[in-house]
This record gives structure tokens, C-alpha cells and sequence, in this order.
């Protein structure tokens, strides 16, 4: 096994309430220690709900926020949060709007030139000979290098996305729900264009997103986030065929499914966990029907239950 990326106790905590004078008035722990292996080729899913901490963790892993805690080693090498060249030569992030993600100001050729001339130094002609390279790669034609992002679609502007984290020639792409905003036809067509570029270029895709069915089609292996840390991982197929965690059944019965009414897998009146006053022990346990006292008391790790290649934080998971 060759490790691509490793994250080594990586967390974030956010103040909140912060004054002109004096310390702010609490503390909002956005993700948790996480400790993850990745290994080179792989897709690694991320899933959750909204404000589990995919995004803050996506953010730490490319320097666009620095951890409070833990480090990012790629291929054996720590990189530095204080070297934003590092971070950009291995690991590029790919924007979940990508119109927004474009500087509405510059051409699609000055914003493709700024990673090669910036983190490569390549000269004109060098520039011109990549971008053209790549803009074949993502089946974009080269007169769009002259336009400007508002005159694009979603789904054309999402290639220039992608041919821009390309251009910086990382091995490792964080695809934070890069299909999400685009129609489901050109979905397909981003989601293979993906697939193609991963063989082409040998790259190593963490790829977050809220669609099951996506994540389920794209991703070798699942890392279940709530509440800010990991409760479940484990290969794709094992982890939506046959969860440990409730957390994981919960999402995938909350996922609308094509013949299936539309049912809440829980009360209308429950409630996610106070961040700024979480729950003792198992955060979870507020919604959970497994609770016992013992989940009120520890806390669990990820290696309490296994299964195979599955671990889950949880001290009655679903195999029981």
C-alpha cells in the first residue's frame, strides 16, 4: 500500500462570541481529531449532513484554513500550512459552485496561466502548451480561453474547475460536491470525465458529497462524518450494504429513492446537538434508539466496532 495522503489527528476549533478585549465567550469544536489514510488511486467518499465539518476538513486538508490541532502528510511529507506552494504543487481543491469559484474579472486563459506561473514558473510558451493540453483533457475548446466565466454554463465552468486544479499538476484533487449544482445529464458527464482523468493522470480523488447514490457509484471506500468526527469507514459496498452505525442507516434511509415514498426516518420534532453545548459521551445518542447509559458516559472511537474492513465509533452497532 502506497499512502498518498494522511491526516494525523487533524481538528478545528472555531471561537465564537469573540470581544474587542478579552477571550471570546466559547468555543464551537467544528471538526475532531481525525486520523485518515489514503491511498494512492483511491477515491475516498466524505459524507454527512449539512455542518458535520466536510467542508472545514476539505479546507484544512488543501492550507485554505490552518488546523488547530494535527498535521497533513503527503506521500511521507508533512507539508507546512505556512507555504501555501506546497499545498498547492500536491493537492488542489475543486469548488462546489463553479461560477462563483472563477474570478469574474479575468479571462479563463489569465486564470488558468496563474497556477502555472505561480507554483511552476513556466515561461509563455511553456504556459500555452499546458493549458492546451489540458483544456483536450476536459473536452473544452481552446476559443474558450478568451471568454469570461459569466458567459459559461455550470457544467462548462465546472471543467474549467477541474482543468485548473489540473493545471497546478497535483496529485491529489478534494472534490467538494462538484456535481451538486449542475443538472443530472451533465452529472454523469462531469462524473465520467472524472473517471477518465483519474486513470489518465493517476490522481487520488477525495470526493465529498450529500448524494449517496454518487458517492456509492464513485468512491472505493466511505468516511462517515457527524458532528465533526468520523463514526464510520469502510469500503464502499460494505458500508451501504450493511452499516454499523445508526448514523449511516439513518442517512441511507433519508436518501429519496426512485418507487419509494417519501418517509422521515425520524420525528419531525428532533433536534441536531448544540454545538456550543454538545452532549456527554456519544454525540449520536440524542437520536439514536440504541442508546444505553454507557453511550451517555464514553465516549466512542472508531475502532470500538468492526466488521471486515468496516470500524465504526459505536458500542452497539448494527451487527449486534
Amino acid at each position: 500500500m502506497t499512502l498518498a495522503l494522511r491526516l494525523v489527528d487533524l481538528a478545528k476549533t472555531f471561537p465564537v462570541g469573540k470581544r474587542l478585549f478579552g477571550k471570546p465567550k466559547g468555543k464551537v469544536r467544528a471538526v475532531h481529531p481525525v486520523t485518515l489514510d489514503v491511498e494512492r488511486g483511491e477515491t475516498l467518499g466524505i459524507v454527512g449532513e449539512s455542518g458535520c465539518g466536510k467542508s472545514t476538513l476539505a479546507r484544512m486538508l488543501v492550507g485554505l484554513l490552518e488546523p488547530t490541532q494535527g498535521h497533513v502528510e503527503i506521500e511521507g511529507a508533512a507539508l507546512d500550512t505556512a507555504d501555501p506552494a506546497l499545498f498547492g504543487k500536491r493537492i488542489q481543491y475543486v469548488f462546489q459552485d463553479p461560477i462563483s469559484s472563477l474570478n469574474p474579472r479575468k479571462t479563463i486563459r489569465q486564470i488558468m496561466e496563474a497556477p502555472l506561473r505561480r507554483l511552476h514558473g513556466m515561461k509563455a510558451t511553456e504556459r500555452q502548451a499546458r493549458i492546451r493540453e489540458i483544456f483536450d483533457s476536459v473536452n473544452l475548446r481552446e476559443e474558450f480561453l478568451d471568454r469570461y466565466p459569466h458567459e459559461f454554463s455550470g457544467g462548462q465552468a465546472q471543467r474549467i474547475g477541474i482543468a485548473r486544479a489540473l493545471a497546478a499538476q497535483a496529485s491529489i484533487l478534494v472534490l467538494d460536491e462538484p456535481v451538486s449544482a449542475l443538472d443530472v445529464s451533465v452529472q454523469a458527464q462531469v462524473l465520467n470525465l472524472l473517471a477518465d482523468l483519474k486513470g489518465e493522470y493517476g490522481l487520488t480523488y477525495l470526493f465529498i458529497s450529500h448524494d449517496l447514490a454518487v458517492v456509492e457509484a464513485v468512491c472505493d471506500r466511505i468516511a462517515v462524518l457527524y458532528f465533526g468526527a468520523v463514526v464510520e469507514l469502510g469500503r464502499a459496498e460494505d458500508v451501504f450494504r450493511a452499516p454499523l452505525h445508526p448514523y449511516t442507516r439513518l442517512l441511507a434511509e433519508s436518501a429519496p429513492v426512485v418507487g419509494r415514498p417519501l418517509t422521515a426516518p425520524e420525528a419531525k420534532e428532533t433536534e441536531l446537538p448544540d454545538p456550543l453545548n454538545p452532549p456527554s459521551g456519544c454525540a449520536f445518542r440524542t437520536r439514536c434508539p440504541r442508546a444505553t447509559e454507557r453511550c451517555a458516559a464514553e465516549v466512542p472511537t472508531l475502532e470500538t466496532a468492526k466488521s471486515n474492513h468496516q470500524k465504526a465509533a459505536c458500542f452497539h452497532p448494527l451487527s449486534d
